[in-house]
């Protein structure tokens, strides 16, 4: 019997970054795809290199630190763009440029105002161009599902006649049903044959991106474009973890197909990723949610405690998920115990990191009674993610009035000075982050602020998120703080952001694309 494998084309750092408040720095972004190549994903997405300098650094750097996925940059059909696109995936050792263009015709009329033949002549030129700094060239046609079938087979044979070797058919909009792409796929596939592969790239509007990303599966496509937590803009896209747990749970349905998934990895990507973003999946989320193993009813607990089969057909251990998560760990644990728990947990740190990261576990340790591998996930991530430390929070105090009026006194160091300043607010947290903009200089206006439980247990650490503005004629800066202390947390939360906004300001602004396009 034939196996294929559908490859698995990861867009979590591109489409998923434009999730409302999702957006990362270029630390960030270098964690997340170590990981994604840990996890087996073939090819990532890295982000869009002509959209700012700062997705063009992380494309470059991602590019010279993954060995074994291939790295990839969205451009449109554009030349400046696939010359940025060349230029960021250079260093890569498998590298890929995604060029695109809409091919629908309500796009073509109203957004592109051109004909179909100048789609065409410019889709033709655009991977004659790309072909110039690599062989790997995917062509997406934008608004495939509501585009014309034959007009999607003439300008397949067109790009595939001068080089692209894979064809992407997003449903750009999440529009159509499993039956329509279904057959839309199969047609294509049935012109298109071995001289391409066939992807497709779903969004989740209607909640059928997983549903019509197994349904193409069926009818010949041979990759699937999709995000973890199913991050990405509006309602999201596919999701990897779903798509690749069905492929692997129902073999019965799917028994002719495989991936190059390690399933064991993605419960750890999920939670990296879930940290660095600050979106939590929907506690039922399938595969990742906290729900997704819990069982309540009293008929479900006793058919587990029989046999774990009758409900559950899944194993956390299937994902990654060790749901007896305690560590045996505490404040006189030496650091080889602990670094061996945390390559157990799937992180293998420098020297700098891990040193950093044991510090702060220790700290934790004389505070908190049980320490579990969610608040191990949190500490390390956010050691590994920091932003450069311009400012560092030294202390905090606070004093709230009956009137709802707050005070904070805070001291932070910069370049080895340590600055005291007082404030008042409405509120603590308020006090807090207006204390910060007077002894900074810089004044923030708080877009999101955002309190999560790491764990569980009323000593649980609270992971802060916040979205500033310290500009605006500049996107919202995310931050993150961690500590049992909310305050505390909500202290570092809004240093991180503004740490990332002064760490960005070397850079030049970002450029903004207008008419913004995606697929």
């Amino acid at each position: 019997m034939n196996i294929d494998t559908i490859k698995i084309f990861d867009t979590t750092l591109r489409d998923g970054e434009q999730s409302p408040g999702a957006s990362m720095n270029t630390e960030e972004k270098i964690q997340i795809a170590i990981q994604l190549e840990k996890l087996g994903v073939d090819i990532i997405e890295a982000g869009f290199a002509a959209a700012s300098p700062g997705d063009f650094d992380a494309i470059s750097k991602i590019a010279s630190r993954v060995r074994n996925s291939t790295i990839c940059s969205l451009a449109r059909a554009v030349e400046n763009d696939i010359k940025l696109a060349g230029e960021a995936i250079a260093k890569a050792k498998n590298r890929r440029i995604h060029t695109f263009i809409a091919t629908s015709p309500i796009h073509m009329k109203y957004k592109l105002k051109m004909s179909p033949d100048e789609v065409i002549k410019r889709a033709v030129s655009s991977v004659e161009y790309a072909k110039s700094f690599t062989d790997d060239i995917e062509f997406s046609c934008e608004d495939a599902g509501r585009s014309d079938i034959e007009f999607l087979k003439e300008i397949s044979d067109a790009v595939i006649e001068v080089g692209a070797t894979t064809i992407n058919l997003p449903d750009t909009v999440g529009f159509r049903m499993p039956s329509e792409i279904g057959e839309m796929i199969r047609k294509m596939y049935q012109h298109i044959g071995n001289r391409a592969i066939i992807s497709v790239h779903n969004h989740n509007d209607l909640g059928l991106g997983v549903a019509n990303s197994l349904e193409a599966i069926i009818n010949g496509a041979r990759q699937i474009e999709c995000t973890i937590n199913g991050l990405g803009e509006r309602a999201g896209n596919a999701s990897l973890e779903e798509i690749v747990m069905i492929l692997k749970t129902r073999r019965d349905i799917f028994s002719n197909f495989k991936t190059n998934i390690n399933t064991k990895e993605i419960y750890p990507t999920s939670r990296l990723i879930a940290n660095i973003t600050g979106i939590e999946p929907q506690p039922n989320k399938a595969i990742v949610g906290k729900n997704a193993f819990a069982h309540e009813s009293g008929i479900h607990q006793d058919g587990m405690l029989k046999n774990r089969e009758t409900y559950e057909i899944i194993t956390p251990a299937d994902i990654g998920l060790d749901i007896n998560d305690t560590l045996v760990l505490g404040k006189h644990s030496g650091r080889a115990a602990f670094k061996d728990k945390l390559i157990k947990l799937g992180f293998n740190l420098e020297d700098r990191a891990l040193n950093s990261s044991f510090e702060r576990f220790k700290i934790l340790a004389d505070k908190k009674k049980d320490i579990y591998d969610d608040d191990l996930r949190a500490i390390v991530t956010n050691e590994m993610t920091k932003a450069t430390q311009i400012f560092e929070l030294i202390s905090l105090q606070i004093m709230n009035c009956s009137s709802g009026v707050a005070s904070s006194t805070i001291a932070i160091k910069k370049d080895n000075h340590e600055m005291i300043d007082a404030n008042i607010g409405e509120g603590s947290v308020d006090a807090i982050f207006k204390t910060i903009d007077r002894i900074s200089g810089y004044e923030g206006r708080l877009m999101d602020y955002k309190v999560t439980s790491v764990s569980k247990g009323k000593d649980a650490l609270a992971n802060v998120t916040v979205k500033v503005k310290f500009n605006e004629n500049e996107p919202a800066i995310i931050g993150h703080g961690l500590n049992i202390d909310t305050m505390l947390a909500s202290a570092r939360a809004y240093i991180s952001a503004l740490n990332s906004y002064l760490s960005m300001e070397g850079m030049l602004k970002i450029r903004d694309i207008s008419n913004k396009e995606t697929v």
